[in-house]
């Protein structure tokens, strides 16, 4: 009975968060959007410019374009501007959906060591939390794991589809790994000593050390048997999900914001030849000699937040980005994986940086070029180019700045709808104000 009622339960609350839009088809017919100031980011804007793409694909790009194919529509943007779309690095996008309901939060599993969870799967496309994101511009999201040791591979989503595997982008993106603490713990929930935090570390790295090493010989055991054709493997999934990490094909995702903990991690890497990418990275420009380097890349989280030490000055966080850019270090900025609904407000993340320091072309490529770059899809999307997908957004100005608007976006040249609860809502209440005569 128990089991009957919960199944229910569940079954309301996913009907009731789930969103109106209908996901676009794909697309039918060649579009050339013309008169507008694209914005590339790889390359110096281009005023009346024109973009035209076709099958989801940009075909041509510059001052004007000429030989249409047949059947092209062409759709007048004076005044607007063309921007690639944004990216959510590090989120749990699709993952979570309300954090006070345990059964809308599917971003954590039990245990220690998860390499073989696949974000991608979990992956809720009707999330409400979805269609707000995008209308702010951010077309595409890494959607992470979290938890654990070893929290498993995330996935670049795209923010419109039917399903997960419409959706998927790149899967696996890299494999995530918390890094332990290096410290003592002093908050309001707990407190841990210097000799508490010792101790957890030493037996967390030796077990991370151990999970490697086992999926080594895994490894070289598989390899081996596909050499010889006649010894049989048992398959682990757990360690078949580590063998792109082994191969050097994805990256580990190593979460680690203090300055001991990234050192450390860094110095795990490099032991374990693993290619690694910092997420959250506080502390990253203060070792960012270390990062440029071994050529790491930082994830930058939460811009705009307070300092985490009593003496450090207010703008150390906004002030982390530029100091990152100035020291060669490639990074890109992101809300983090505290909670899926934040990461509508990741360009105003970027232009805090700004405000504080970063030239605005820099700031405006941490959500795209640049983020585009540290997931392995540059190839596709984080920039206007001939041959890139048209993701892209129509935007009346700035997307950095709060007051602009974003009138249209396209991802793989779909048109997406762009209502969301938010739209909604709006309208409700401006209605009731213009029935009670306050607003006409």
């Amino acid at each position: 009975m128990r089991t009957t009622i919960t199944t229910l339960l569940l079954a309301v609350i996913t009907v009731s968060i789930a969103s109106d839009q209908v996901p676009a088809p794909p697309q039918t017919h060649p579009i050339l959007l013309m008169n507008a100031t694209i914005h590339p980011v790889s390359a110096d804007e281009i005023q009346r410019g024109a973009i035209l793409f076709e099958k989801g694909i940009i075909t041509a790009i510059g001052r004007r374009v000429t030989n249409l194919p047949d059947n092209t529509e062409t759709i007048d943007l004076l005044g607007k501007h063309v921007y690639p779309g944004m990216i959510a690095a590090a989120s749990v996008i699709g993952l979570t959906e309300i954090g006070a309901v345990a059964v809308t939060r599917d971003f954590s599993e039990r245990g220690e060591v998860n390499p073989n969870v696949r974000a991608e799967v979990a992956y809720h496309p009707d999330s409400e939390i979805i269609p707000v994101t995008r209308s702010n511009g951010v077309l595409l999201a890494q959607s992470c794991p979290t938890g654990g040791l070893i929290s498993g591979t995330s996935a670049v989503m795209m923010l419109d589809g039917w399903t997960w595997e419409t959706s998927t982008l790149k899967a696996p993106a890299g494999l995530h790994i918390n890094w332990p603490n290096m410290g003592a713990v002093r908050s309001g929930y707990f407190r841990i000593t210097e000799e508490e935090a010792a101790k957890r570390r030493e037996e967390t790295l030796k077990k991370l050390d151990t999970i490697f090493e086992e999926a080594q010989r895994y490894l070289v055991a598989k390899e081996a048997a596909d050499q010889s054709g006649k010894i049989e493997l048992e398959t682990d999934l757990r360690w078949e999900a580590m063998l792109p990490v082994l191969r050097r094909e994805i990256p580990v995702f190593m979460h680690a914001s203090e300055v001991r903990q990234i050192e450390s991690s860094v110095e795990w890497a490099n032991r374990q030849n693993v290619k690694m990418v910092i997420v959250g990275g506080y502390d990253a420009w203060r070792v960012a000699d270390l990062l440029k380097k071994y050529e790491i890349p930082v994830i930058y989280e939460t811009v705009n937040s307070l300092p985490r030490r009593r003496w450090e000055d207010f703008d150390t966080p906004f002030t982390g980005p530029v100091k990152l850019y100035e020291a060669g270090v490639k990074y890109c900025i992101s809300m983090g994986t505290g909670g899926a609904s934040s990461h509508r407000n990741t360009p105003y993340e970027a232009s805090k940086a700004a405000s504080y320091g970063l030239p605005k072309d820099e700031a405006i490529k941490s959500v795209t070029l640049y983020a585009a770059e540290v997931l392995g899809i540059a190839d596709k999307a984080g920039s206007l180019e001939k041959g890139k997908d048209a993701t892209l957004m129509v935007t009346d100005g700035d997307p950095l700045e709060i007051t602009t608007q974003v009138a249209q976006v396209y991802i793989q040249g779909k048109k997406i709808d762009m209502s969301d609860r938010h739209k909604v809502l709006y309208d409700k209440y401006k209605e009731k104000y213009r029935q009670l005569g306050k607003i006409k």
